[in-house]
This record gives C-alpha cells, structure tokens and sequence, in this order.
C-alpha cells in the first residue's frame, strides 16, 4: 500500500511543479520583451506569487482543515486554477495582467501547504519518504520548461496555456489521493485554530522564532534570482535558455536522495546552514559571470547547478524541520504558516526589491549588449545572503530530536 501511496504522491508532485515551472521562470522574460513591462512592474508581478501565498494559510485554515477533505480541495483549486491561466494572456496592461495573475496564484499556492502536509499526513517514514517522493516535482519542472522549450513560448502567451492545461490535469488527479478528513473538526475548536494561528505558538521556542526569521531574511534576497535570471540570460542572448535552466532541477535530484543522508548525519543546522551558504555561492558565482569572457559561461552553470542544495537543503529541510516541531493537531496549520513566510511576506518583500534594484540598474546605454548593470544587481542579494548565513549560524540550536 506504501508503495503504491507513493507513486499517487509522486505523480501529483510532478504536475503540481510542471505547472508552476511552465510559466514561472520564463514570465520575466514574457514581461520584459514582450509586454514591455518596467523593472518594478516585473518584480510586482513576481509578487504576485507571494500575496497568494499569504492568503493561503487562511484558506486552508478556514476551509481545508475545518470543513473539506485536502484531497476535494485539491482537486476544485486546480481545477478552478487552470481555467484562471486563460485570462493573463488576454492582458497587455499591467493593470490588467496583476490582478488576474493575483488571482491565479492565490488558487496555486494553498497546494503546496495543502499538497506537503497531506503527503506528511499519509508517509509512514516522513524524514526519508517525503524527499524521494519530493523529488518528482524535480522531474515536473523540468517538464514544464523542457514542454515550453519545445514549443518557443519563453517570450510569448504560450506559458500560461500551457500551465493552465495541466492544472486541470492536476485537479483531476488529486481526486486519486488518499482521503484526508479535516482535522479540527469538533465544538472545541477556536477561531484561532481554525486560521491556523495556533501555528504561532511555535514561536515560543527560541530556536524555532530564529529559524522562522532567517528563513524570512533568506527570501528576501533569494528572489532576486527567480525574478532577475530569465533577463539576465536573454539580454546574454542564451539559446535553449530554458533547458540549460532546467540543469537546476537535475541537481535537485540529486540533492533530494543526498538529503536523509544530510539530515541523518549532520542533523538540521548544518544541513540548513549548507543551504543558506549555497545561496551565498550562487550569487558571488552569477556576479562573477558579467564580463567573464570565456569563462562566463561555467560562472553561471555553476550558478544553476547550486540549485539542488540551494533549495532542497533549505526548503525542504526547513519543512521537515517545521513537521518535527508541530504536533498531529498543528501539522497543517505550521505547514500553512511557513508556506506564509517561504512564498508569502519574504518572496513579496524579495521580488518587490528584486524588480527595484533591476530597475536602478538599467543603463541609459547597453554595454556589451546588456541593459543592466549585473553586476551590481548580483552583488545586492550575494551580501544579503552573507549576513543572514552569519545570523544562522550564531544563534539557531539543534532540536534534541532530530538526532534520534
């Protein structure tokens, strides 16, 4: 029965990330060259991901953990999720666009809180399934991009039909899930519970208010890489931008198996401190690539290939983490809440000041064929990164438990 629990599981990482790698690495450059949008226009509608994502604990809160099943909520915002990606391509005007885009992602992002605590839920071996059953969305995105690719849609409408097809796919499948009853059912629950504050008592613990804040701090210049690159390496004029990009997600496969390992050995403050310093790397790597000569091009395929241990050792170490700490009751509620922190106020403060410091940095005059100062726009979220790595490392404390 695992087994079979964990090819449904797999499967519905695959199209839940296929969908979001169809549009979302190459919107800057739809926006950019086709739309014409400004800098600051392009990192708002990054943040558009993030306002949904703020919603999204007081979706689940209110509706999936009260009164449907993860499985029937799954199914009804994919569905209803792939119908919204037919409106941006209707929009030329960014007052227009944002709000449909808005829309779509505030359908979108309650899944994955949703998608990662039924998975929890149902594994019998969370700390070693989760990973390998994780690693399939790996394998989605690169899909996605790869699908794209194929049909030359990086700058064109193409993306979010693409998307949108297979986030009714996605819904439908969900339907195949194991049934997973609300959990705060009862006269005993209270209002805040059901929004799923109670998540915030977690905070009490020391370690765990320090590991929610760097995790805040991490993403605000961690976004500066998903807002900036698409540009970055069209104005470089990269051919197959998206299969080279979708080299991230070959490293995440691998990182995804190296995982257990890491958490077994080295435990959660190590292996989150190695994810922190990776994004360190990969943006002194992408500062280093502007004007490298012939070397530019190893600067920045190191830059992508640092992808699998950027996020899988901070993402989804900080999830499991974030399950360790949670009880039965809380589980969906604290998944919810760093889902808040990860997607929701740091991605909206990191694409916000990610599209501003594109914008500053654009040239009266292209240089070599770019239109921005790189270099000074890598180099803002490298030293960001440094400072947080040091806040980490100074004051985070294992958790006893994570080492039984």
């Amino acid at each position: 029965m695992q087994s079979q629990l964990n090819l449904k599981l797999s499967v519905f990482m695959f199209l839940q990330y296929f969908i979001w790698g169809a549009w979302y690495v190459s919107m800057g450059a739809y926006l950019a060259n086709t739309l014409k949008f400004e800098g600051a226009q392009i990192g708002l509608a990054y943040g558009a991901f993030a306002i949904g994502a703020m919603i999204s604990p007081f979706l689940v809160g209110l509706i999936a953990d009260r009164f449907f099943a993860s499985e029937k909520l799954l199914a009804v915002l994919g569905i209803l999720g792939g119908l919204t990606l037919f409106a941006p391509p209707q929009f030329k005007e960014f007052g227009t666009f944002y709000p449909a885009l808005i829309f779509y992602c505030a359908l979108y992002v309650p899944t994955l809180a949703l998608g990662n605590s039924l998975s929890l839920h149902h594994l019998e071996n969370p700390k070693t399934d989760f990973p390998r059953v994780k690693m399939l969305s790996a394998f989605g995105w690169i899909a996605g991009l790869a699908t794209l690719n194929m049909l030359k849609g990086a700058e064109s409408p193409i993306q979010f039909y693409l998307a949108g097809g297979a986030s009714l796919v996605f819904g439908i499948f969900s339907l195949l899930l194991p049934h997973t009853p609300p959990m705060k059912t009862g006269a005993d629950v209270s209002i805040g519970e059901i929004l799923g504050l109670d998540a915030l008592a977690l905070l009490k613990k020391p370690s765990f208010a320090i590991f929610i804040l760097c995790m805040f701090l991490i993403c605000i210049p961690l976004y500066f890489y998903f807002v900036n690159l698409g540009i970055y390496l069209t104005e470089l004029k990269w051919e197959n931008m998206l299969v080279k990009t979708s080299l991230a997600q070959v490293s995440d496969v691998i990182f995804f198996l190296l995982l257990p390992f890491f958490l077994k050995r080295f435990g959660y403050k190590a292996t989150i401190f190695m994810g922190i310093a990776c994004w360190v790397a990969r943006y002194f790597a992408l500062s280093g690539s502007v004007g490298a000569g012939a070397s530019q091009s190893a600067f920045i395929f190191t830059a992508i290939l640092l992808h699998g241990a950027c996020y899988d050792f901070l993402f989804i170490a900080g999830q499991l983490y974030v399950d360790d700490e949670a009880s039965e009751r809380t589980r969906g509620a604290a998944q919810g809440f760093i889902a808040f922190i990860l997607w929701g106020v740091g991605a909206f403060v990191g694409t916000l000041l990610a599209g501003k410091v594109l914008a500053q940095n654009a040239l009266a005059t292209p240089v070599n064929g770019l239109s921005h100062d790189w270099e000074a726009i890598w180099q803002t979220p490298a030293w960001g990164s440094v400072a947080v790595l040091v806040v980490f490392l100074i004051f985070f404390r294992e958790p006893k438990k994570s080492s039984s």
